[in-house]
């Protein structure tokens, strides 16, 4: 023997030694006498027909069942992303202003309000008497005057009224504004303008009704500033008379701290329009009072 078959003997050896004690320990897995031939055979056999079974069945993939709730919860953050959008995209008021200087306001812009308010429950006929024409309004401020040198551009002879005005429980000039803060900011602005005549507060922070009514009843005042609120209850107690008024100035352009108009108010719009609609339209259609946008 050569020695190339001895180191092949040698080294083949191990590994047949391995292959017969697997073969031996499948056998006995599969329950078959090591020793008997033929049941050795029958089980190889049947090992691979099952393998070949197993290789020729195609293979089959579960489908995994989605959850329902994912297709169910998906519209609702979109509406909820809708909603949110639509809440940013609403306009401010100071984003409007931003973009375009404001504008004076102009007889036209209280007659649409008016025909807008009174357009939905009011005829046609009442609608026609309630309507101003341009003959009713004094001239706009816009906007370079002051509260004083606008006065004494609409009223140039108020020494005169201011002397022949005798009556009480009534003034000559009556002021509309916002608030009862806005009313002072009036008065110590048009002290230019008043000279020594007596100015009363119309408006309802920290003075009572009754107070005003007593007031106006004992003395004579010329000027009366104030809200519409506390001045339409006062005509509507017969605290005060509107017969000798000549001038109603409603502070129109002035804008507060959210740069809110009087008229941007939902509150003071409605008690304006109240007050006009109770007395100052038919004054104003007969020609006695007249009506100035500051």
């Amino acid at each position: 023997m050569s020695l190339s078959t001895k180191r092949g003997s040698k080294g083949t050896g191990p590994q047949r030694k391995r292959t017969e004690k697997q073969s031996t320990i499948c056998l006995q897995q599969m329950n078959v006498d090591p020793s008997d031939d033929e049941a050795i055979e029958k089980a190889s056999d049947n090992r691979t027909a099952t393998h070949q079974d197993l290789d020729s069945k195609p293979t089959v993939t579960k489908k995994r069942k989605q959850p329902t709730e994912c297709f169910l919860s998906q519209p609702e953050e979109k509406q909820e992303s809708t909603v949110k959008a639509k809440r940013r995209k609403k306009k401010k008021i100071s984003d409007i202003l931003e973009k375009s200087a404001p504008k004076p306001g102009v007889p036209a812009d209280l007659q649409n309000l008016l025909s807008q308010h009174f357009g939905e429950n009011r005829s046609v006929i009442e609608i026609e008497e309630l309507k101003l024409s341009d003959s009713c309004f004094l001239p706009a401020n816009d906007l370079t005057h002051s509260f004083s040198s606008y006065l004494k551009e609409i009223c140039p002879k108020w020494a005169k009224l201011r002397k022949n005005h005798k009556e009480k429980k009534s003034v000559v000039m009556l002021v509309i504004c916002s608030s009862a803060l806005r009313s002072l900011e009036l008065i110590k602005s048009m002290t230019a303008f008043k000279g020594d005549c007596r100015v009363l507060k119309l408006f309802a922070k920290h003075i009572k009704i009754k107070e005003q009514m007593n007031m106006l009843e004992k003395g004579v005042f010329h000027i009366g500033v104030g809200t519409p609120g506390r001045v339409k209850a006062l005509v509507e107690q017969d605290g005060l008379c509107l017969n000798s008024t000549k001038y109603m100035i409603l502070d129109w352009n002035w804008r507060d701290q959210k740069l809110r108009r009087m008229m941007d108010i939902p509150e003071i719009k409605k008690e304006t329009i109240d007050l006009l609609e109770m007395s100052i339209i038919k004054l104003c259609r007969e020609g006695a009072v007249k009506l100035g946008l500051f």
